[in-house]
């Protein structure tokens, strides 16, 4: 990496995917494994992208991931917060990636913000997730557009990967389980048909609190996925992140891999069985 740009007060820089690094505020929103989840399931069902969008970016961390996986890919973002665009900048220079970046400030609302862009074979999306009064407000002001609906839903998530994606793209986005019901209808509403759909469980035993969706527009898809089979989605088994004894789980283990990440302490837990 090339570097040369460095933390200011109340930031830190961690590592992120493989030798790529981000740039994040120390008591603001940080990227989670929601993000990272995403990332990954876009990129292994998306089948070629030479354009990639993120709709609602924020520091760009979905998008970074993204692109240490697809080293030919070429990624535009949108976020609405300067705070955060101006960390993702940095995060992009830090890891010399400014030349397949397009940062834009702006509201994934507005259809005109990616009017004058190319289609894009994957969009990623991390909406937010409660609607503004069903959730505690997050302490710091820049994180909580990233739980809380400021600006739009999942269902305007869902219209603009409809409105940018190219014939045959993908939309891949995470969401809570709970609420999946909404991200579904989202879809419908948007003519998007989703394919398939993993469940994240956190915990072995427990329930799982989201769920991963990869879903592709109604009309590009053959008359088949329409009416009847194989029309319907496949639900893959849930992910588990960690067993009950807290070790990390042998599969996400190969996750955690898959973007450059040692595995955690799956060789421990083997030995332990």
């Amino acid at each position: 990496m090339p570097g040369g740009v460095t933390t200011e007060s109340g930031e830190s820089l961690d590592f992120l995917s493989g030798y790529f690094k981000i740039f994040q505020y120390e008591h603001g929103h940080r990227y989670s494994t929601d993000d990272v989840l995403t990332a990954w399931y876009g990129t292994q069902w998306a089948s070629r992208v030479e354009r990639a969008a993120d709709l609602g970016s924020g520091i760009g961390s979905v998008a970074m991931i993204a692109a240490w996986r697809l080293p030919g890919t070429t990624f535009c973002t949108v976020e609405a917060q300067p705070t955060s665009v101006r960390l993702a900048r940095k995060t992009a220079a830090y890891n010399g990636v400014q030349s397949r970046f397009t940062i834009l400030e702006g509201d994934l609302r507005d259809a005109t913000i990616l009017a004058a862009e190319d289609p894009f074979d994957l969009v990623l999306g991390s909406p937010p997730y409660f609607p503004p009064g069903t959730a505690t407000l997050a302490e710091h002001p820049q994180a909580i557009p990233a739980r809380t609906e400021v600006r739009g839903s999942v269902a305007d998530y869902a219209l603009a990967a409809a409105r940018i994606m190219a014939t045959g793209g993908l939309f891949a986005f995470v969401f809570p389980t709970d609420q999946r019901e909404r991200a579904e209808n989202a879809l419908v509403e948007a003519r998007l048909t989703l394919l398939r759909r993993r469940d994240v469980v956190f915990r072995e035993g427990d329930a799982p609190r989201i769920s991963l969706f990869a879903a592709s527009r109604l009309d590009d898809l053959p008359i088949s996925f329409r009416n009847g089979s194989p029309g319907k989605p496949v639900i893959e088994q849930a992910l588990v992140i960690r067993r009950r004894d807290g070790s990390v789980h042998p599969e996400y283990a190969t996750v955690r891999l898959s973007f450059g990440f040692p595995p955690g302490d799956v060789a421990d837990s083997r030995q332990s069985e």
